[in-house]
């Protein structure tokens, strides 16, 4: 067994990159095929979906379902749909009413290769397939309790990109960027905890619950993943800041450029980094409690801290 809180660098990427592919593979066999008189659409949901990415949500999941004794291709719909949804938000993000940005991952956003008209369409149809795909968990079902687990897996899924999770981050969010004067510190967590973390906690929370945790297990993982996402939103603040665009695949500077307030911005560079080792500290003491633990689960989220990109 590795000690991957002592692995060698090469091996951890190495690991990162074949569970990526298995991610990959599994995303692909969920999306729809480019075929009838809906194919353009189509053509640009997969061409934002397959652009890359660290696929960091799916990942979460998986290994937090396997931590809790999961087993078996019961999250693989939970897995693709997830991302459907990250995607989505992304292609609505990169739009000129939204941070009108040109590159993501290194290629043209999905708008300047297809159409704002059809990137708003295929944000609309990632949203739409996520939760068609989510919603096929169920015919994998074996027992009325996986049953039930899925159900309430849905209703995590639900929530947390809903008006209480990602779109009401969003939507404070959008206000505030009209009044950054009245940006507060308790404004811009609720931002990223809704915006950022909510996926980040759907994600953990779907992969505990259909393996079966237990109540109060399950609410320790939302705790978790709101401190991951938190330190991972943070840590995309610094890196618009001290990073570059070959190595983010992304312009560097659009905060500054819109005038927009972050936690950098607010708290300075060095609280920012020290907030996110804090939070991220904080969230493997917690995964350390259970009684099973995930020792690449661990490492992954330790990673966060010294990401690049």
């Amino acid at each position: 067994m590795v000690n991957w809180m002592n692995s060698d660098k090469t091996v951890f990427e190495e690991t990162i990159k074949e569970k990526t592919m298995r991610i990959e593979e599994a995303l692909e066999a969920f999306l729809p095929k480019e075929e009838g008189y809906q194919k353009t659409v189509i053509e640009a949901m997969n061409y934002s979906v397959l652009a890359g990415g660290k696929r960091l949500r799916p990942m979460l999941m998986k290994e937090t379902y396997e931590m809790f004794g999961g087993s078996g291709a019961l999250i693989d719909p939970f897995m693709a749909a997830i991302e459907m949804l990250h995607n989505y938000s992304l292609v609505h993000d990169d739009l000129p009413a939204m941070d009108n940005d040109e590159y993501r991952r290194g290629r043209k956003t999905t708008h300047m290769v297809y159409g704002e008209g059809m990137a708003v369409l295929a944000g609309d149809g990632l949203l739409n397939y996520a939760f068609e795909t989510a919603a096929s968990v169920f015919d994998r079902t074996k027992s009325l309790e996986e049953y039930k687990r899925a159900a309430a897996a849905l209703a995590v899924f639900g929530k947390k990109a809903g008006i209480y999770g990602m779109i009401g981050g969003q939507c404070a969010d959008i206000e505030a960027e009209e009044r950054q004067e009245d940006m507060t510190k308790d404004l811009l967590m609720f931002i990223h905890e809704h915006k950022t973390a909510a996926l980040i906690q759907a994600s953990m929370m779907i992969g505990a619950i259909l393996a079966g945790a237990e109540k109060e297990q399950i609410e320790a993982i939302e705790k978790c993943a709101y401190n991951i996402g938190i330190a991972f939103q943070i840590q995309d603040d610094i890196l618009d800041v001290t990073g570059s665009q070959e190595v983010l695949g992304k312009p560097v500077g659009s905060d500054e450029k819109n005038n927009k307030r972050t936690y950098v911005t607010i708290c300075g560079l060095e609280k920012s980094a020290e907030t996110v080792a804090a939070l991220s500290n904080e969230a493997i003491r917690i995964l350390s409690s259970f009684p099973v633990r995930n020792p690449f689960l661990e490492k992954l989220i330790e990673q966060l801290i010294y990401r690049e990109k």
